[in-house]
């Protein structure tokens, strides 16, 4: 019993992250913000949303992103806000504009480089096993096994 509630507790820690104290009265306002927060990135756990982080300056940017709501910002408009605040590193999942493309292309194209590498390399080696003995070395070969 006493493991099965350890093990709820662990699996709920990242519900914790948000505090009673940040939370929004208006609950569609709530549901956006953690909408949100999900997709936002800790700076100081780097693959953690602010909304699962427990570090201090994830909690500030959820009070800020929630006051941008409260103030009227569109979800895109408070998103635009922390982007221009932060940089695109604060995006969990950055947009594919501008000089991402070449991040976002670089994993695939270095992948068929290093197939079209390998295949060379198998090709040329499958190549090289195939050449027979010249006459000379065929000779030599027959000489070395007599003794």
């Amino acid at each position: 019993m006493i493991r099965l509630l350890l093990l709820l507790c662990t699996l709920a820690a990242p519900v914790w992250a948000v505090e009673p104290s940040e939370m929004l009265d208006d609950p569609v306002l709530e549901a956006r913000s953690r909408t949100l927060s999900e997709g936002l990135r800790c700076p100081i756990c780097r693959n953690e949303s602010i909304d699962e982080s427990h570090a201090s300056l994830s909690k500030d940017l959820r009070i800020i992103l929630r006051e941008r709501l409260v103030e009227g910002d569109t979800d895109a408009e408070a998103v635009d806000y922390m982007v221009q605040r932060y940089g695109e590193f604060i995006l969990l999942n950055p947009q594919v504009t501008g000089v991402n493309w070449l991040l976002w292309g670089a994993g695939p194209m270095m992948l068929l480089a290093a197939l079209g590498i390998g295949a060379t390399a198998i090709r040329k080696r499958g190549l090289a096993t195939q050449e027979g003995l010249s006459d000379d070395e065929e000779a030599r070969l027959k000489e070395i096994l007599r003794d």
